[in-house]
């Protein structure tokens, strides 16, 4: 660790506001104590394929950062080193997989790819998904043999879901939840114009906190996300899998739902509010019924394409449908998606502040604390800790834990407390 005089950067997965304020923040700490700092560029992608025939470009695969290049960088818009989607660690769903030959050779491409940088540590910035990779490439290492040198992975936590275990807020949660919350309130002014509603999909695959961030914020008449899929709002189907076996899958309730939504229109009305905007997660995607979403393709983590289902729009017409039947009346409800809108937009003071402490943050933990296989976590008034990946990433699957919305949280109720509902 003492040796260590070149750290690579690495941004993987969807983008966040305050991206920047991370990679500078960490980067300016490193150069400060005389260590080289280079951004690899896109993600994994230039690393995944590595040719030792054909010797990584700079510029083209990845750049040096100096002081002067970091100028101005940490309020900046964008991820200065772009993202990507590759996923080097696909075919290692087990420990055992890691001593496959076949199944970790896209791991083993990497590490020669940063080994012929002469990179000494690399700097993971990313979601659950670049969060298991990063323990995979640990492991994969831990598994060589002792002669040779491990790369420290210090992994820094990013996503606007802000479903992180370990960590209280994401960085780049509150710019995102603030670009959507403002598109909210000038979607309430147009609906009350046209006497309407939108019921707007926000991004959230796997937790609802950006749809109700963004919903709280901005006013919305109602919010639903996948942690609402219980009890009553809750069934199952059984569908058919290509061996020829069956499988039972949790589905949401959709005629409950819907009812649920006619009432609030219904409460809204007897006020004369005859308009509103309705806020929906775009992981309720999941729980439709299969016949919608089979052969929706699926990205490289197995994570299905949410916006090619479209879900705002498909429950747009389900609500104005459920709507009729009950009132016997018509409402224009316009279905939208939003959230890319959200992604790259500047970052807010506090994603600024939180960014750049997870930056310096990961300095500290592989300079400082010479460690591995660690996230560098914040909280409090910006207190830095360091969690090892074997608590935040099942030791048997290799999947990662999801922080759901609490149901019975204050923040939830919140959400329920401010829904015109009777």
């Amino acid at each position: 660790m003492s040796q260590i005089r070149r750290v690579a950067i690495l941004f993987a997965g969807g983008p966040a506001p305050a991206a920047n304020a991370v990679i500078s923040s960490a980067a300016f700490a490193l150069l400060q104590a005389g260590i080289e700092v280079i951004g690899i560029k896109h993600g994994y992608s230039k690393l995944i394929d590595f040719d030792p025939s054909k010797p990584l470009q700079e510029g083209q695969d990845f750049i040096r950062f100096t002081l002067e290049s970091l100028e101005f960088m940490r309020t900046e818009a964008g991820i200065r080193i772009g993202t990507a989607r590759s996923n080097p660690g696909k075919g290692v769903t087990r420990p055992e997989d890691l001593r496959d030959p076949e199944k970790s050779a896209p791991l083993k491409r990497v590490v020669a790819a940063l080994r012929s940088l002469e990179v000494d540590a690399l700097f993971s910035i990313g979601g659950d998904d670049t969060l298991k990779t990063a323990n995979k490439l640990k492991m994969y290492q831990d598994t060589l043999p002792a002669s040779e040198t491990r790369m420290p992975v210090i992994h820094l936590p990013k996503t606007i879901d802000n479903d992180y275990s370990g960590i209280d807020f994401t960085f780049g949660y509150f710019s995102a939840a603030e670009v959507l919350a403002e598109e909210i309130r000038n979607l309430n002014r147009d609906a009350a114009a046209g006497q309407a509603y939108f019921l707007c999909e926000a991004m959230g695959r796997s937790a609802g906190w950006l749809a109700y961030g963004a919903a709280i914020a901005g006013d919305a008449c109602m919010v639903l996300s996948v942690e609402d899929i219980v009890g009553p709002f809750r069934s199952t189907e059984m569908i058919s899998l290509a061996d020829g076996s069956t499988k039972e899958r949790i589905v949401m309730n959709l005629d409950v739902v819907l009812e649920k939504m006619v009432d609030m229109m219904i409460a809204r009305e007897a006020i004369g509010r005859n308009y509103g905007v309705m806020v929906i997660a775009e992981g309720l995607a999941e729980y439709l019924p299969y016949s919608k979403i089979e052969g929706v393709a699926r990205d490289e983590h197995g994570h299905l394409a949410i916006a090619n289902v479209d879900i705002g729009k498909f429950m747009a017409r389900q609500l104005a449908d459920a709507y009729k039947a009950r009132t016997g009346k018509s409402r224009k409800i316009n279905g939208l998606q939003m959230g890319y809108e959200s992604r790259c937009c500047v970052p807010t003071a506090f994603d600024v502040m939180l960014g750049s402490q997870i930056g310096v943050g990961g300095y500290r933990a592989l300079i400082e604390e010479k460690l591995n296989g660690v996230m560098v976590s914040v909280g409090g008034q910006f207190e830095v800790s360091f969690v090892p990946f074997d608590t935040l990433v099942d030791p048997k699957t290799l999947v990662t834990k999801v922080r759901f919305i609490d149901t019975s949280s204050d923040f939830h109720r919140l959400a329920r407390l401010l829904e015109q509902s009777h």
